[in-house]
């Protein structure tokens, strides 16, 4: 039977007062060989709730984060890789402020750790290097779905980067120039590149 666990939710974050596209949450939940159709989301402004399942790991995860304060989900953006699920949660209110934590609830979550490859410092926000957010896709109808539940049904996936579990990169893919020649091409190839005689023939 499989295991239910919690998994680990990493997060950073940007304010603004002034740029919407500037102030947000950066959620990531660490859920690996999740396919997309195991997955299900429900993003609300005050929260969400997360539950995957991995065949592979025979592992269920399951987390609920109830946030500070609200967010945006219909301005949110979501990405799935093989790896995680990654969220840009866009802040309600505009404000330079930072959230002084991510949960409405100031107790330490064992699982819950800050995303040291994304935190800037509040006073450093504009030196630092814009997050490349290409890969995300928008929430599509998640909240509020009616009768769908909020779950990942309404994404597509093939338009959110890596897609439903698949590795990234394009390994498979080989161009033209690694192909190897088809038969009749080789024997055309070794006829150019034999040395001829003076006469004009083939050398022997």
């Amino acid at each position: 039977m499989a295991s239910t666990v919690t998994p680990e939710v990493l997060w950073a974050q940007r304010s603004s007062n002034a740029d919407p596209e500037k102030n947000f949450i950066y959620l990531t939940i660490n859920v690996p060989d999740v396919p997309a159709s195991n997955i299900k989301l429900d993003v609300k402004p005050t929260g969400l709730t997360f539950t995957g399942h991995s065949d592979t790991l025979k592992k269920t995860y399951h987390v609920e984060l109830e946030f500070y304060a609200e967010i945006d989900p219909t301005a949110s953006k979501i990405n799935h890789t093989a790896r995680d699920v990654e969220m840009k949660l866009r802040k309600k209110e505009l404000t330079e402020e930072y959230w002084p934590r991510l949960l409405k609830e100031s107790k330490k979550m064992h699982f819950l750790k800050t995303d040291f490859d994304k935190w800037v410092d509040e006073d450093e926000q504009n030196e630092a290097e814009e997050e490349d957010f290409s890969q995300f896709g928008g929430m599509g109808g998640m909240p509020g779905m009616g009768g769908a539940g909020g779950d990942f049904g309404g994404i597509d996936f093939s338009k959110l980067g890596a897609g439903a579990g698949m590795p990234e990169g394009d390994d498979e893919e080989e161009s033209d120039d690694d192909m190897p020649p088809l038969e009749g091409e080789e024997e055309e190839a070794a006829k150019k590149d034999a040395p001829k005689a003076d006469d004009g023939k083939e050398v022997a």
